[in-house]
């Protein structure tokens, strides 16, 4: 069973079949594409098909925790945010985006600090790391806020449309987390 994780605005929960709309809205925007590594541009509606089911495949095979971002009073779809679970070494990398007209308005940090924490204490992971762009230094402070720590800088690490991308990445361990809470 999905569970569903509420904060002080927000509520990650299952995506559905009824946010298709919503997602192809934000994700086939030009500027959220460009500041993510797994959405095409343009986007459309059997990417966000393609992408549920992933989310839900993944979820029963637990390898993949993918939340849909909501706020919390409308239940109005504003992004997603999960992780992907590497069980070999108890560990999983941490993905967010959130449609531009709700940037700026904490909800990635707040939904970030949330799946962290479903990630320890539910998952009991080791370790949680992220990358973001580093044209995307915005995705870098959500990380920043919710205690993250700079692992490295890797050097042209991807490549997306023909173009080598550098990204940064920070990671949070099992006891950084713990020590974080006190």
């Amino acid at each position: 069973m999905f569970s569903d994780i509420k904060t002080e605005r927000l509520r990650l929960s299952q995506l559905q079949a009824a946010d298709i709309p919503n997602i192809v809205s934000y994700a086939s925007n030009k500027k959220v594409a460009d500041m993510t590594m797994n959405i095409p541009h343009p986007y459309k509606e059997e990417d966000a098909i393609y992408w549920i089911n992933s989310a839900n495949e993944g979820f029963k095979r637990r390898t993949q925790f993918t939340f849909r971002v909501a706020i919390k009073e409308s239940n109005k779809f504003i992004g997603g945010m999960g992780l992907k679970i590497d069980n070999r070494f108890n560990k999983a990398e941490l993905g967010y985006w959130i449609g531009e007209p709700y940037w700026g308005n904490g909800y990635a940090t707040e939904a970030a600090g949330a799946v962290l924490s479903f990630g320890f204490e539910v998952l009991n992971l080791n370790k949680i790391f992220a990358t973001h762009l580093i044209d995307n230094p915005a995705s870098g402070k959500v990380m920043k806020k919710n205690g993250m720590i700079k692992e490295a800088e890797l050097v042209e690490h991807f490549r997306k449309d023909e173009k080598y991308l550098t990204v940064v990445q920070y990671r949070l361990t099992r006891k950084e987390y713990e020590e974080r809470k006190m």
